[in-house]
């Protein structure tokens, strides 16, 4: 089922591309857009599998909105993401 969710930290292109780069294999296509705030990601995912994409993006740095996080977790998928937008930014 097509399902769309609201992502964190997403903030230009290289993000978009880690994030297409990187649930690609576990989770087929992924559509970002980087027209909304907060950034939405659309794919087809199973409702079993939303805990699993959801660990995936925390672990990229660029938790769902509705994520639960501490303070320190927020600072770590902050410096995540960074890590991983200039990441998605050289291989594009």
């Amino acid at each position: 089922m097509k399902q769309t969710f609201e992502v964190l930290n997403v903030k230009c292109g290289g993000c978009a591309n880690t994030l297409k780069k990187s649930l690609k294999e576990e989770f087929g296509e992924v559509e970002v857009d980087l027209d909304v705030t907060p950034r939405k990601i659309t794919l087809e995912i199973d409702t079993n599998k939303i805990e699993d994409l959801k660990l995936k993006l925390r672990s990229l740095g660029y938790p769902l909105s509705d994520d639960e996080l501490s303070g320190i977790q927020k600072a770590t998928t902050t410096a995540k993401s960074f890590v991983s937008c200039a990441i998605g930014k050289m291989g594009s």
